[in-house]
């Protein structure tokens, strides 16, 4: 499960690698997973973990199953749809007779004021125990590895404020872990029999605050900051100011922001026995290997891959004249092929931006983030290369047809919803007939 997330996306083409038969479950069709390079080598199944009924033909004949769900929204209820997720789940893998399952949680002290959401992590762990499946629960801090949420909000800090008022947060102590020692404890859980029914807790070497992250950070990359330390600013209050800062929005980060009022370090240190073979790297290298991947364009995953919109999880809709909808269409000759007029659309917003009327885009954008809204910053995962269900600026990429038409969602606020749709047609006397439908 979660394939489409950044974690998920990640753990598939390196369990065909190691040469699993992959079996994933996705919302929706499987046209989401259109432009994954591993997506004819795993087998797709429809379903949906709070339709219970949807879990029983997917789970079938799965000797170890992964549960990469989990909601980072803060709207009222996400803790209650969680728990009831993986209810479902851990259900339905009893009756399958799944042999187990291994999710990734997060760390923190149960024992201590936990915040909603990471309490929420923990009780899902929990839920997914209730039915007698071995569970091997991983609990983890902050994800450092290019396009993850953790890390793109500590650098969008670090690259945009050369003073920053610092919140007591800030210096709360957290011990983080790069994504690809994540990635190798999930794959090894499948050859460990030790780890099964155990809660296993995982980090790098370096206990740090997030004031020396960021410091650590513009070290490397060579910039100048000051951090001032004040006594008062809420986790709500800051989420606020990292909405208008980074590309992630208030509603998203609030309850980041809300865990980190939590110490998230390693308390038990039972992984190194269990994992004898895995030695989890330093920040620093980690966080040298995250800026590599971002300067070389070599995104796999993006935090904003599986996110739901501000519009709600919503299922693609064919652009038709329907009542109540208005619909523009526009029309031009264009002498190039399709493939090269695909190829131009396909590097749309981002650094690129949207031409011709560029400033007006930022500066609607803008007006979206005033308003609690997604607003331009996310950027793309690519400079030139789009695949169906990523975020683009203040868009989702609906639907690719690669050489031919693409179609983008709005995810800003509006009154209504809104379609982008472009199409290259190939000219009866040669050439392009591009079409825009608005």
């Amino acid at each position: 499960t979660g394939v489409t997330g950044y974690v998920g996306g990640r753990l598939v083409p390196r369990l065909l690698e190691a040469g699993y038969h992959v079996r994933v479950l996705i919302r929706g069709n499987a046209q989401r997973l259109d432009g994954r390079l591993w997506r004819e080598e795993v087998e797709i199944f429809i379903g949906d973990v709070l339709a219970p009924e949807t879990l029983t033909a997917a789970l079938k004949g799965i000797d170890a199953a992964y549960y990469l769900i989990h909601s980072m929204g803060g709207d009222n209820g996400f803790s209650e749809r969680d728990i009831q997720a993986a209810t479902n789940f851990a259900c339905s893998a009893a009756d399958a007779g799944v042999s187990n399952i291994i999710y990734l949680g997060g760390l923190g002290d149960p024992d201590s004021n936990l915040s909603e959401h990471l309490r929420s992590r923990q009780q899902t762990g929990d839920a997914l125990r209730q039915f007698g499946v071995p569970v091997t629960e991983f609990r983890a801090g902050m994800v450092v590895g290019s396009g993850s949420l953790s890390f793109e909000m500590m650098r969008n800090l670090a690259e945009r404020l050369p003073v920053m008022i610092a919140p007591r947060w800030v210096y709360t102590r957290t011990q983080p872990i790069a994504i690809r020692d994540v990635l190798n404890y999930l794959a090894a859980a499948l050859q460990t029999p030790a780890s099964r029914g155990k809660t296993i807790e995982i980090g790098a070497p370096d206990v740090l605050t997030y004031a020396d992250m960021m410091m650590t950070y513009a070290r490397i990359r060579g910039l100048r900051r000051l951090i001032i330390r004040v006594p008062v600013l809420t986790p709500r209050l800051s989420s606020y100011w990292v909405h208008w800062i980074t590309p992630v929005s208030a509603g998203v980060v609030t309850p980041l922001i809300e865990g980190l009022r939590n110490e998230l370090i390693v308390r038990d240190h039972s992984a190194g026995a269990v994992f004898p073979n895995i030695e989890p790297i330093d920040f620093e290298t980690a966080l040298h290997r995250a800026l590599a991947r971002i300067e070389e364009g070599d995104i796999e995953t993006l935090w904003s891959d599986a996110l739901a919109s501000s519009k709600g999880d919503m299922k693609p809709v064919h652009l038709t004249q329907e009542q109540g909808m208005l619909t523009e269409h526009r029309q031009q000759h264009v002498n190039a092929p399709p493939e090269l007029i695909f190829q131009a659309l396909s590097g749309l917003g981002g650094e690129h931006g949207w031409p011709p009327y560029n400033w007006l885009w930022w500066a609607r954008g803008a007006i979206d983030r005033l308003v609690g809204g997604v607003g331009m910053r996310r950027g793309r995962r690519h400079p030139d290369k789009i695949r169906q269900g990523e975020a683009l600026d203040f868009w989702r990429v609906e639907k690719v047809d690669p050489g031919h038409l693409l179609r983008l969602r709005a995810e800003m606020k509006l009154p209504g919803e809104g379609w982008l749709q472009f199409e290259a047609n190939e000219g009866k006397d040669g050439g392009t007939e591009l079409v825009q439908t608005a």
